[in-house]
């Protein structure tokens, strides 16, 4: 969904690289650095990543897909589940978001003090030929211990998950009230990570109604179900037109 907003693929490695080269030089992939053990051991490459990410996230405008949705959600109730960590859906006017891997937009203590996960503030100088962030780095308020993305990293243990599962909770709830009604949209997501993919066969497997738009993987197996091999702004744009 965030690639048509000029954001870059992270799938793969080559991918990867593409959009950042000097982790290509230092030869870490993209699992290796999202991983919070960087944080206790590297804090500074840490927060090179997920600081440059979330500047990138900041200044990026939705493109026309969301929009599009935010239309039919004014028809129809809807919730947005998503495994994307770039906030772009409220930034599209979304109110109901489940984000079940949290927000790059908001931080948590790494000490694990108990300060509540509190909204990121300005980011980290980043030097853009090592991608290492420069002092200081994000501090938890209360005891001034280094401060984390609340994101569900690749092993994370630590994650904070006390923002995000309200939502998630209301969501399953919904979900159960609207299973035979309920028509799944799912967008982009593939099977490296099936976080999203399963949700969406979970939540449409009473109604059959699941339309998956994906430019790798579009193959639906309950045979009630709509696979379309596209990008997500371009069939986004030509479904609206249909409806």
């Amino acid at each position: 969904m965030g690639v048509d907003s000029g954001l870059p693929d992270f799938r793969g490695t080559e991918g990867f690289w593409r959009a950042y080269p000097p982790y290509e030089r230092l030869g870490l992939r993209f699992e290796e650095l999202a991983d919070p053990v960087h944080f206790a051991d590297d804090p500074a490459l840490a927060w090179g990543f997920y600081g440059h990410r979330l500047a990138l996230y900041r200044k990026t405008v939705p493109h026309a897909g969301f929009e599009i949705l935010r239309r039919w959600a004014e028809r129809y109730p809807t919730w947005v589940f998503t495994s994307n960590v770039d906030g772009q859906f409220q930034v599209a006017g979304f109110d109901r978001v489940a984000e079940v891997h949290g927000s790059i937009h908001h931080l948590q203590c790494l000490r694990g003090c108990g300060q509540e996960i509190w909204p990121a503030g300005e980011v980290p100088e980043i030097d853009p030929e090592t991608m290492r962030a420069v002092d200081p780095l994000p501090a938890c308020p209360s005891c001034g211990a280094l401060a984390r993305p609340n994101i569900l990293m690749f092993g994370d243990w630590e994650w904070d998950p006390a923002r995000s599962g309200p939502d998630l909770q209301r969501l399953h709830e919904w979900i159960r009230g609207h299973r035979r009604e309920l028509a799944v949209v799912e967008i982009g997501a593939g099977t490296a990570v099936p976080t999203v993919r399963r949700e969406a066969e979970l939540a449409s497997a009473a109604s059959g109604r699941l339309v998956r738009i994906n430019v790798r993987e579009p193959q639906v197996r309950d045979p009630r179900g709509v696979g379309i091999a596209q990008g997500a702004e371009s069939t986004l744009r030509e479904l609206d037109t249909l409806l």
